[in-house]
């Protein structure tokens, strides 16, 4: 054919030329429908217009777990036994609409667990251009869901998340220690996990069937500290009217979790020394000891090699729990966990507390991303529980967070000519932030500002932190604020 010439348009009548070339090159083929669809690696079935199965492959006969014989004529519903047939038909919607309908949904099995799948569905079209049935496919998503689970597993361990380096780092060396019977030693600002990090520990080690006992070492006096953790028979001390089986006892085949080790007292330190020594646990008023098979985990965020130094640890058993130490990065040391983190929690609370929220604005992200976080994990996940209380939006904007969050002092204060608020900010434009100092001085600023916005009511000032109260107590009184 010239290269000029077009090809014409076949007359009234007559096949156009080039469908006569394709017929030619092409002859008519007698096609086993059936079989080819039982080729297809997805789970086919066809539907007829009064939605009752006519045909399934044999992929879709895996996945509901019946076989044709037995789901033929069976209204589809009641084969594909998916969430979405029963809030609403959706070949009913292809009636009026002729666009084919993809989703994700679930359906139950013959064995009644849930599979999730990706349901296509569209209508098969006669002579006259009306749907005669209907093809749904099927595809079983369970592989890709594993396939996500072992990628999220590289970013947390049991209960704990990161994808930091030093997340990473701490990921890698935890199974080691967890199947070692050997004291562990957890360090750390408050708020980072060391709770999370010790019932981890416990549950990946051969003694996850025992029991996990914690004790805070700060919560009690040394008195009833004494009788918690060790026991006492009766008649041991004015008051003791009946034994007391102690915390090492209720632990036996267990790990103990001795939390703010730093606050045991110094006659108490001398028991516990005892103990690692020997195993063996002599309640209070009792000569007959009992031998604990208990793995001790202690944690601190006090400084022990400095406390030892004045006098106030003792060196041979800061030495006995420092056997195996492992120090968790505060927060802001935690490159990229922030953003991971803020997307886990939001995703735990919106499932608990029902909430249709989608997400964080982008100057939310931006502000949440440069907080410093003082109270670590903590604080960020009550942030974050906060504002999904708050929020009736699609988005969290910087309206819904803590208000201490939203004013430029809660990076520096000091910069009183700075008046222009997050909420003021528009998208694109840079937060305004006035040069930080030192750590000290910015978590001083922070206890000041959050007892000033609570009148003095401590309590309030901890929430509004993200701290416990004992925690805000003793920072005030290291930071000179209690005068």
């Amino acid at each position: 054919m010239p290269k000029n010439k077009a090809i014409q348009p076949a007359q009234k009548g007559k096949a156009p030329r080039w469908r006569s070339r394709v017929q030619k090159d092409f002859p008519p083929l007698t096609i086993d429908l059936f079989r080819l669809l039982n080729e297809i690696p997805l789970g086919i079935a066809l539907i007829d217009s009064q939605g009752r199965l006519m045909f399934m492959n044999h992929i879709m006969e895996g996945i509901v777990g019946l076989s044709l014989d037995e789901a033929r004529e069976l209204p589809c519903h009641q084969v594909i036994r998916s969430r979405i047939c029963f809030e609403a038909c959706p070949i009913s919607g292809l009636r009026t609409n002729t666009e084919s309908l993809c989703m994700e949904s679930d359906l139950l099995n013959r064995d009644r667990k849930r599979v999730p799948v990706r349901i296509t569905l569209g209508p098969v079209y006669n002579n006259r251009k009306t749907p005669s049935c209907y093809i749904e496919t099927v595809e079983d998503l369970r592989p890709l869901k594993e396939l996500d689970e072992t990628l999220s597993s590289a970013y947390q361990f049991k209960n704990i998340i990161g994808k930091s380096p030093q997340m990473e780092k701490l990921f890698q060396i935890l199974p080691v220690i967890a199947q070692s019977d050997s004291s562990v030693l957890l360090t750390g600002e408050t708020g980072t996990g060391k709770d999370l990090l010790a019932e981890a520990i416990h549950q990946a080690s051969s003694r996850a069937k025992g029991p996990f006992v914690k004790v805070n070492c700060g919560a009690l006096p040394e008195t009833l500290l004494e009788s918690e953790l060790f026991g006492h028979k009766k008649g041991a001390f004015t008051g003791a009217v009946k034994d007391k089986i102690g915390r090492f006892h209720l632990a036996h085949h267990g790990t103990l979790y001795l939390t703010e080790i730093g606050d045991l007292p110094l006659p108490l330190q001398v028991k516990l020394l005892t103990f690692l020594d020997d195993r063996t646990v002599f309640p209070l008023g009792s000569t007959k000891a009992f031998v604990a098979d208990v793995r001790i985990i202690a944690a601190t965020h006090r400084d022990l090699k400095d406390m030892v130094q004045k006098g106030l640890f003792r060196e041979d058993l800061f030495f006995r729990l420092n056997v195996l130490r492992l120090r968790i990065p505060p927060l802001r040391e935690r490159q990229g966990d922030i953003r991971l983190l803020l997307e886990h929690f939001l995703d735990t609370f919106t499932t608990k507390f029902n909430s249709r929220i989608r997400g964080f604005s982008a100057r939310s992200l931006n502000l949440l991303t440069r907080y410093p976080y003082p109270g670590n994990v903590r604080e960020l996940k009550n942030i974050v529980e906060y504002a999904v209380n708050i929020c009736r939006e699609g988005l969290i904007y910087p309206r819904h967070l803590p208000a201490y969050l939203t004013e430029p002092q809660s990076f520096s204060p000091t910069d009183t000519e700075e008046k222009k608020t997050f909420e003021d900010t528009k998208p694109g434009e840079e937060i305004p932030t006035a040069p930080v100092g030192t750590w000290r001085d910015m978590e001083r600023r922070l206890i000041a500002d959050a007892l000033l916005k609570a009148q003095g009511n401590r309590t309030r000032a901890a929430r509004m932190l993200g701290w416990g109260r004992s925690t805000l107590w003793r920072k005030i009184k290291a930071h000179g604020l209690d005068g």
